[in-house]
Order: structure tokens, then C-alpha cells, then sequence
């Protein structure tokens, strides 16, 4: 039953988003006044589970929640509880979300309640004010008790922090030591050129290629094979005994293993973060009882996959690669 592209590569990862509405206003993620989607154009809760639960049964075995804010989603814990079967039944390996970490402390006991063992939090400085700035509207102080919350619950966290050029680049070595005393692990990432923003990225974009050779010159790190599903590449950071990942995007993409297709909270199929083809199982799903059309328009699509993506930040391309801003595609 596995998922299998045209180019030999088994689909065994889905990100979901489940609404494309955020608390936040992150600069490089979205401008300030979004215009989101029109609730009745999102697909109800249940049809999201029996969406998931097809993808399950062709082979998924890690399912990821994301947004937008995914806990801003009305009755998300409602899904993540239904989803859960799939981990009781042993045809889930993995239920897990990213969150900004501004509702976590109201979810966080239910999350792990639920099975979910590890969760991924956005966090691109630890300074109060910057973070205000970054988002627009968040406060890190709540994103704090969310952590602690996390942390009490059980939940292993895994920062992400999207490294910006004359933002964070200077904080991101103590972030790590401060993520690697608290026994998280840190992943950084390259801004990506998704949907139209505030901003010119060009001035926002840091090479993490750059990054690496300013850690180099202060920390030892060494190349290590862990993997978590996703397409961090991973190095053991002697001095702080923690993990670092790096997402490159940008520098050095990560398409020859890609496993991952994302669902958006209207039911479409990308099958490629850095590419507009899709699929609308949003059709099939609502055209049947049964679920064979909808599992015709998975194969279909699958069978499309294309082997990579096309991101260029440059002077010369002011447009983004992909018109779609990324809450919409899911993280």
C-alpha cells in the first residue's frame, strides 16, 4: 500500500494544515493585514480525520498538525483525540503538531494525553522586545509558559528558528545553549520566498551556510545521521552536548529524499512546498461515502510528484517563488 513518486521515493510523512489563521503576524511569514480564508471554504474537522485516515491506510506513518496556528483551530484537540486511534492501533507511528507555543499551556497536558510525544515550537529570539517586533503580535512571556507547560507534560520539545540576516544571527549561539540546557533540540532555517510579505526578503536571507562556518569558529560540531522524519540535517554540538539541525531550503535543498506532501485545510494536495501543482481531494472526499475516489486522487497525485523545487532569493526575482504564503501549505 505504500505511496511510491516517479522517482523511487516512498511517501510516508503528511503535514496537514489545519486552518490557515495565525495569532501571529510573523514578518517573514505573512504582512499584517492577511486576508485568511472564509471558514465555511475549511473543511470540517471530520473531514480532516477521514482525510488522515486515508493517507494512513496508503502508507502514512508520521502526521504532522500544523497551520498557521494550529491551536487556534476551534475544537482542534477534538482531531488530535480522533487521530490518536491511528497510535493505539500501531498504524500511526508518529502524532505531532508545530505551534508558535502561544496556546500551549491551555493544550499542552491534553497533547500528551493524546499520545503525542514530541511537539515543534517557532521561536526566532529570546529577547521580549525583538519578539514583539518579529511577530507583531505575540509576547514571548506566553510562549514561555507554553514551553514550561510542554516540558511539564512531558512533551519533547524541538525549537525551529528562521535565521534573519541582522535579526537574530548574532543571538542564534546562545539560543542554542539556552535550548540545549533545557534539553531541546534547535533547528535553524532559511527564510523561504512564499507569498507576498511587508518585506524584501533579500534583505532578510542568511545563507545558513554562513551560520555554519560562524559556529564552526566557536563551537565543535560534528556531522551526525539522526533524523526525525523531516529534512534537518543534524550535527552534535561538543561543547553544549545537544543536537543542531539545518534546513536549507535555499543552499542546499533537500528534495532527493523528500517523503513529505502537505493537506491544507481546504482539502488540496501539494506535493511539493516550493511548487503551485496540487490536487483537490476536497471533490472525491465530499462526491462518495467510501473513500476510493478520494484514495484514485492520492495516487494520481502522488504519481505527479515532482523531484524537487525552485527557490531563488535574489535582487533581480522580486516575486516569490510561490504566490501561496506558507500558512496556507502548512510548515
Amino acid at each position: 500500500m505504500d505511496m511510491i513518486d516517479p522517482f523511487g521515493r516512498t511517501i510516508s510523512y503528511l503535514r496537514v494544515s489545519v486552518t490557515d489563521r495565525c495569532d501571529f503576524r510573523c514578518t517573514y511569514c505573512m504582512a499584517e493585514d492577511m486576508a485568511f480564508l472564509p471558514k465555511k471554504d475549511l473543511l470540517s474537522l471530520e473531514e480532516l480525520d477521514r482525510l488522515c485516515t486515508v493517507f494512513i491506510e496508503k502508507g502514512v506513518r508520521r502526521l504532522r498538525l500544523t497551520g498557521g496556528e494550529p491551536l487556534v483551530r476551534k475544537n482542534i484537540m477534538h482531531l488530535v483525540r480522533q487521530l490518536s486511534r491511528h497510535l493505539a492501533s500501531g498504524a500511526l507511528e508518529e502524532l505531532t503538531l508545530t505551534t508558535n507555543g502561544s496556546q500551549l499551556s491551555r493544550f499542552a497536558a491534553e497533547l500528551a494525553d493524546c499520545g503525542v510525544r514530541r511537539i515543534n515550537v517557532s521561536l526566532d529570539t529570546l529577547d521580549a522586545d525583538k519578539f514583539h517586533k518579529i511577530t507583531r503580535w505575540g509576547h514571548l512571556d506566553k510562549v514561555m509558559q507554553g514551553i514550561d507547560a510542554a516540558q511539564a507534560a512531558g512533551l519533547k520539545v524541538k525549537l525551529n528558528a528562521v535565521a534573519l540576516k541582522d535579526f537574530n544571527d548574532a543571538e542564534l549561539p546562545e539560543m542554542m545553549r539556552w535550548a540545549h540546557g533545557r534539553g531541546m533540540d534547535l533547528t535553524v532555517i532559511e527564510t523561504m520566498p512564499m507569498g507576498e510579505i511587508d518585506a524584501d526578503r533579500t534583505d532578510q536571507y542568511l545563507p545558513l551556510s554562513l551560520l555554519r562556518a560562524s559556529l564552526d569558529r566557536q563551537f565543535t560540531l560534528t556531522d551526525i545521521p539522526f533524523k526525525t522524519g523531516g529534512p534537518a540535517r543534524y550535527v552534535e554540538v561538543a561543547e553544549t552536548g545537544g543536537r543542531l539541525g539545518f534546513i536549507t531550503p535555499m543552499t542546499h535543498n533537500f528534495c532527493e529524499s523528500c517523503n513529505r506532501v502537505r493537506l491544507t485545510c481546504t482539502g488540496t494536495l501539494y506535493m511539493c512546498l516550493g511548487q503551485e501543482d496540487a490536487a483537490d481531494l476536497r471533490a472525491p472526499l465530499r462526491a462518495s461515502e467510501g473513500n476510493e475516489l478520494v484514495a484514485e486522487a492520492i495516487d494520481e497525485a502522488i504519481g505527479r510528484k515532482p523531484k524537487g523545487h525552485d527557490f531563488i532569493i535574489d535582487r533581480r526575482t522580486s516575486r516569490p517563488s510561490v504566490s501561496r504564503h506558507m500558512s496556507v501549505t502548512g510548515g
